[in-house]
């Protein structure tokens, strides 16, 4: 048992740092329900932020050292560091401090069935359909995902069964931080390379996750993903369930068609015929994304027409193809997609829903990745009619690649890049034609630009 485990058994009153985060108000829920005092703080206004607060939590805008007192523990996000005033004060009084992904270990220990969902792509499409089914079949899971889920309007819930449906993020290792019951492995694909170094450090990182898990569930026509199993310890003691769209898989799925990028397919256990399953998120990636969900459903006991139902009601996770608005005859939608694999079957998606142009607008999000995968993002955004860029965002990172959006524009046939998001949606908007898609996509801040865009063509 961890440190924070055994002060989760004496703390009373714990206090969270950036408190109205994504990943920080489902966490809140659940401390909240378990009957802990909460207070929070953080530094801009959000529905989160009411949403805690319609809770009875107090929160303090702005980061004030006073805001720790009385606090029997403090919880942080990543982003935040020992120079914030809150953390300072709180290491000085000598109150116990974690970053907030070994608290969401030390949750996952409290659920004797969690389900960890873990992967390079697919993460929070697959946790949030995941629980859409579950929610379904009356299984009343806890949730901590990384998008908001529309049937919910949040991005995660307290429920009162033993499940608690996670999703496991591979950066820096934070999901070894877990406990699973389950892992569920999606894919493995070179990222985060700025930490792992090598794709053998990341795999082992995956063997590692899969190798605390009772149960298995993995996509096994993916090459990386099978060496992670095939290198688990004592593998032939774990429950080990396979998906694909290969029959020798333990579920796969048959007769695909693709409608407007849309797949109907026929779904098989292990040569038997489970259901038939038509998805409303685009691209063919999600038929690898449902039959996940499936696997891991009829596992939990789920009935096929649960299942169905769940899925087939299904229509994406805040930011993962997320249609915005259509006005003038122009849609517009956001997507988090950033790694060249997931703006492959993105992009694809869309040239394929039949609108007249699809213009893509790519915020590229750190140097590290944008410098290790420079040649294929250059392939990826020549596949949208018109590719507009922002600068990159360097998040976490100092740009010693020496390397700048305009490198990757003078490769890209007929792509712009703008400094500011005004620019941008200025020049898209006055190349947009009745009857296209605007799609922006990147997991930094580019959202921003869609809803100006919005906002213009509303005036």
């Amino acid at each position: 048992m961890q440190k924070i485990d055994k002060l989760l058994k004496t703390a009373k009153h714990i206090h969270m740092i950036g408190i109205g985060g994504s990943g920080m108000c489902p966490l809140a829920e659940i401390l909240h329900t378990e009957g802990y005092t909460l207070t929070g703080s953080d530094n801009n206004e959000s529905d989160i932020l009411n949403r805690i607060r319609a809770m009875g939590i107090r929160v303090t805008m702005g980061h004030k050292p006073e805001s720790v007192d009385g606090a029997d523990m403090v919880i942080h996000t990543a982003a935040v560091n020992d120079s914030n005033p809150e953390v300072a004060a709180a290491k000085q009084k000598g109150i116990p401090t974690f970053e907030r992904s070994i608290l969401l270990g030390a949750v996952s220990r409290m659920y004797p069935n969690t389900i960890g969902v873990c992967g390079t792509h697919g993460k929070t499409t697959v946790s949030s359909m995941l629980t859409q089914v579950l929610l379904t079949a009356g299984k009343d899971p806890s949730v901590v995902i990384g998008g908001k889920l529309p049937l919910i309007n949040a991005y995660g819930r307290v429920g009162k069964s033993d499940m608690f449906v996670c999703e496991s993020c591979e950066f820096n290792d934070t999901f070894l931080q877990l406990s699973p019951k389950t892992a569920v492995i999606l894919n493995v694909d070179a990222d985060h390379l700025e930490y792992f170094k090598t794709m053998d450090n990341l795999k082992h990182s995956f063997t590692k996750f899969a190798s605390m898990a009772d149960n298995v569930v993995y996509n096994g026509d993916d090459a990386n993903t099978l060496e992670v199993v095939n290198n688990i310890p004592q593998k032939e003691q774990k429950n080990l369930i396979s998906f694909g769209l290969a029959q020798t898989n333990d579920y796969y799925a048959k007769n695909i068609e693709m409608v407007k990028s849309r797949a109907c397919f026929t779904v098989y256990k292990k040569g038997e015929k489970l259901t038939d399953i038509r998805l409303l998120v685009p691209g063919k990636h999600n038929v690898y994304n449902a039959l996940a969900v499936i696997a891991q459903a009829d596992f939990e006991g789920c009935d096929a027409a649960s299942i169905k139902k769940g899925i087939e009601a299904f229509g994406g996770a805040g930011r993962r193809f997320e249609f915005l608005a259509e006005i003038d005859g122009i849609t517009i939608a956001d997507d988090y997609a950033h790694h060249p694999a997931e703006l492959k079957v993105t992009l694809e998606a869309a040239m394929d829903m039949g609108y007249k142009r699809v213009i893509a607008v790519f915020q590229p999000f750190t140097y590290s990745r944008t410098y290790d995968h420079f040649d294929e993002f250059v392939e990826v955004l020549q596949i949208p009619d018109k590719c507009v860029m922002s600068e990159i965002m360097g998040s976490r990172e100092i740009n010693t690649y020496n390397i700048y959006t305009k490198d990757l524009a003078e490769k890209i046939p007929g792509s712009v890049w703008f400094n500011t998001f005004d620019e941008i949606a200025d020049y898209t908007l006055s190349i947009a034609q009745k009857g296209d898609l605007i799609i922006t996509l990147g997991c930094g801040d580019i959202y921003k630009a869609a809803k100006i865009m919005i906002d213009k063509l509303k005036a």
